[in-house]
């Protein structure tokens, strides 16, 4: 992200650019900025817009070959074209390497292959930003940042609450974020009864709610969190594959700890963000390996036992939440 935000600075761009990763929000706000930045405002003439894969390649060439309509640069914006998995973008990587110095590419990227012509191509011509997900440490900052712009005041641990209920994606953090201010208008200081009030807390939190509620034998408490599941529309079968996972997800963290991995590695082997491998290692440790091993196979049981028609879904679900916390 350095790379890029001195180039927004000093105005001095390279020619390609390929924004990929799995921060959306980052993706999103780099490529509103650049666009912003070297288009004079208003200026549709010279920019040009892609998406999807059947982008028409031949028509995007031709177009950046047209000099810009009394302007410096012709900016064309290619996402989610699938073109650095497969080879439909070739004719572009060959065109790169001797594209007009007047036209700029940007590519907004999902997936993408390093082996692609096209990945090379933008390597040895521009610049590619992987923007991934950001550390706790990181989105503690910006939540406390945009906090600050609102001249609100918020306490750490509350931070961290508001983390904890929301998620890490960042586009859903800020709208979040917002409705807090909003419903804080008056006040200068964010309390975790605002959050409550009005922050909608992600399945996976709330899931993650339930097995701590679970193994702190608090049968009631993981009965009450399924039951609001429920009121939400969630599917029975749906919650159950969700507590199978959270299961499955503590085994593997837990294995992994007792192997000796940190965090950070931990992170990396379980694909989870930092913030949520540091979460999920903190509630491995209330359960031994046997016990997950059991409850994971205990799970797969029932949903064998609903399919077969032995127990309705919703009965099935209330019987591993029971059996469960009474261990």
């Amino acid at each position: 992200m350095k790379t890029l935000n001195e180039d927004l600075k000093s105005g001095q761009f390279k020619q390609v650019y390929l924004l990929c990763g799995e921060e959306g929000y980052l993706k999103k706000q780099y490529k509103n900025r650049f666009v912003k930045t070297m288009l004079p405002e208003g200026d549709t003439m010279n920019y040009s817009y892609y998406e999807g894969k059947n982008t028409p390649v031949k028509e995007a060439i031709d177009l950046a070959e047209t000099l810009p309509f009394f302007a410096e640069r012709r900016l064309i914006v290619f996402e989610n074209t699938g073109f650095f998995k497969t080879a439909a973008g070739a004719d572009l990587a060959d065109y790169i390497k001797d594209m007009p110095e007047t036209t700029c590419f940007i590519f907004v990227e999902e997936e993408i292959d390093k082996r692609n012509k096209l990945y090379k191509a933008v390597k040895s011509k521009g610049y590619i930003a992987e923007l991934s997900t950001q550390d706790a440490g990181t989105l503690k900052r910006w939540v406390a940042g945009l906090v600050r712009k609102e001249q609100k005041q918020i306490s750490e641990s509350v931070i961290v609450y508001f983390l904890d209920k929301v998620g890490t994606d960042m586009e859903n953090i800020q709208g979040e974020l917002e409705k807090v201010f909003c419903y804080a208008l008056e006040r200068d200081t964010i309390t975790k009864e605002d959050i409550d009030a009005v922050c909608v807390t992600q399945i996976t939190n709330h899931i993650f709610e339930m097995v701590d509620a679970v193994a702190a034998g608090n049968q009631q408490k993981a009965l009450d969190l399924y039951y609001e599941l429920l009121a939400l529309k969630e599917p029975p079968m749906r919650i159950l594959f969700l507590l199978v996972r959270q299961y499955r997800m503590l085994f593997h963290v837990k294995a992994l700890a007792n192997q000796g991995y940190g965090r950070k590695e931990i992170a990396s082997k379980a694909g989870l963000h930092p913030f949520v491998a540091g979460k999920n290692m903190e509630q491995a440790k209330r359960f031994k390996m046997g016990q997950l091993r059991r409850v994971m196979e205990e799970g797969a049981q029932l949903e064998q036992d609903v399919k077969t028609g032995l127990l309705t879904d919703n009965l099935a679900v209330e019987l591993f939440i029971v059996k469960q916390s009474e261990r």
